[in-house]
């Protein structure tokens, strides 16, 4: 007679669903690398527009204004690689239209005889008296001003 096994037979017991987390150390890893390299991404991305300010105010720091002309003519010159770098539009103006497009991008507005300084430097004598010093500040002044503004 065959033998009754029926009561050693025991339930299936299915094994435990594998969670989600923890996760595993080497997703960490991967996540961290992944924020690591968006974090440098932010980081360089804001260096780069930074250095490009501290530049532009490096170069203008340096300029001596012994002689008013030929020191609007370097920062006429700065403010224009400037505006070739960031505003296309305004690296052919000349003029009234160049002072208007500058004091529209600042806060405080060029005017008298610094305004009339930067559109003139590049026309007159390099050793003319026309202009003083303080004009040549007060140029320097605003274009301190205006990079921190447009860079």
């Amino acid at each position: 007679m065959p033998e009754n096994n029926l009561p050693e037979l025991r339930d299936i017991h299915l094994p435990q669903g594998v969670d989600f987390f923890p996760i595993a150390y080497g997703w960490w890893v991967i996540l961290t690398g992944i924020l690591g390299l968006v974090a440098l991404f932010f980081l360089i991305r804001f260096l780069r527009k930074k250095s490009k300010k501290l530049y532009a105010l490096y170069l203008l720091k340096n300029i001596t204004l012994t002689n008013p002309v030929i020191a609007a003519a370097e920062i006429s010159i700065i403010l224009r690689r400037i505006c070739v770098f960031k505003y296309k539009e305004a690296a052919t103006l000349a003029g009234n239209d160049w002072l208007q497009f500058l004091n529209a991008k600042a806060k405080k507005p060029l005017a008298g005889k610094a305004a009339e300084l930067l559109l003139e430097a590049p026309y007159i004598p390099q050793n003319s008296k026309a202009f003083a010093r303080a004009d040549a500040l007060n140029l320097q002044n605003f274009c301190k001003s205006w990079i921190g503004e447009n860079l």
